[in-house]
């Protein structure tokens, strides 16, 4: 298992005493230590040595006596008052004692990895249900704290980093979940977002942390991967937007489907050229604005059972309530009476004008008698028409 400890031994009225204790095999991965007195007593004045980044933690019959920070310490009455409580010497150290040490390491550990083993589940308001995966890493420190010692060291003598990070990874894993789905963020813009994400991610798991006996110093999100549907949507949905839309992306297509077709040679080549040329103008028409369809449409003919007027001058065929010829623009009322009111052409007959409305019979103003056409004066009263 490797040296975890340097101890220098005396012997002191045939008794082990332990001198010195200290922590040199700093080992990668090795969270606490616990010093390995094999049954020895440590000697009154002894000294504790704790390096940079350590922290040396005495635990009398499961309860932390004291916590000492990095530095050259003698244990002694002065610098041990809890222990000496504990023990209820009245007269300090004046004989050796046992007690369990713990080196901590407090440096940060960095770059720990985490990732989503198996799909997250999130409502997505533009692809329905989406499956993604993330990832990315955090760093974390360990506290000497009585959580930690009593928690998860027990009687442990070595405590390393694979005890306690799969139990991390689940709860940031947890975490992580539950915040995406209450972020609700659309997965088009998920990639814009992982900062926000992990400041948010990062304050729902210091409790967490905390409650372990860790401080969660820092906490990334490197990737958000989704399906590979999804990416192939998303593609497609950019390539679209840089072609101009829908319409036009369809002519595109159509217009590289013809180019395959001319160069196929054959009777089957000239029947896709044709079929393709139809879904061609298909896509053309579709393109088109309303107004558009409506001047590209040419003016459809006439059934061949509406009735029709011929037009006496040039023999084009117009609608019967047609005024004026559509080939050449003459009148197609029969010639006959002019209004008296606008001289429009009106049919034999007529009472009324069918421009203006104005009665064609004249009458009197004095006995209304009906005068002819042209009268200047009523032939019954003598009035001037």
């Amino acid at each position: 298992m490797g040296i975890f400890g340097k101890l220098k031994e005396e012997f002191i009225n045939k008794g082990e005493l332990i001198d010195i204790i200290e922590w040199i095999e700093n080992s990668a991965g090795i969270l606490v230590y616990r010093f390995e007195r094999l049954d020895n007593e440590i000697k009154n004045g002894a000294k504790l040595i704790v390096r940079p980044g350590q922290k040396a933690v005495f635990v009398n019959e499961g309860q932390i006596a004291d916590v000492f920070e990095p530095g050259t310490h003698t244990l002694s009455t002065a610098n041990i008052p809890i222990l000496s409580t504990l023990k209820g010497w009245k007269y300090g150290f004046d004989s050796p004692f046992k007690a369990e040490v713990y080196f901590i390491k407090t440096t940060e550990q960095l770059d720990r990895k985490w990732g989503t083993p198996n799909p997250v589940m999130l409502r997505d308001l533009d692809f329905g249900i989406v499956r993604l995966r993330a990832r990315g890493n955090f760093s974390y420190a360990i506290s000497a704290d009585k959580d930690m010692i009593t928690k998860f060291v027990g009687t442990e003598s070595v405590f390393t980093t694979d005890n306690i990070e799969k139990q991390l990874r689940t709860k940031i894993i947890s975490k992580f979940s539950d915040c995406l789905g209450e972020l609700k963020i659309p997965a088009l813009e998920l990639a814009a977002q992982y900062n926000e994400i992990s400041e948010f991610v990062q304050k729902q798991l210091v409790e967490s942390f905390a409650a372990l006996g860790l401080n969660l110093i820092s906490y990334t999100l490197e990737n958000i991967s989704l399906p590979e549907e999804v990416e192939k949507a998303i593609d497609q949905r950019a390539s679209l937007g840089a072609l101009g839309g829908v319409n036009t992306y369809s002519q595109i297509k159509a217009a590289d489907a013809l180019g395959d077709a001319a160069n196929n040679q054959g009777g089957a080549g000239n029947m896709m050229g044709m079929m393709l040329g139809t879904q061609f103008a298909g896509a053309i028409g579709g393109a088109m604005n309303p107004q558009q369809q409506q001047q590209a449409q040419p003016q459809a003919a006439a059934p061949a059972n509406t009735p029709t007027a011929t037009c006496a001058k040039c023999n084009a065929q117009n609608a019967t309530n047609a005024k004026f010829c559509s080939g050449c623009g003459e009148s197609m009322l029969p010639p006959s009476a002019k209004c008296i009111k606008c001289s429009s052409d009106i049919a034999d007959g007529a009472k009324f004008c069918p421009e203006c409305g104005s009665p064609q019979v004249l009458k009197c103003s004095k006995c209304s008698a009906q005068l002819a056409s042209g009268a200047k004066f009523c032939p019954e009263c003598g009035n001037k028409a």
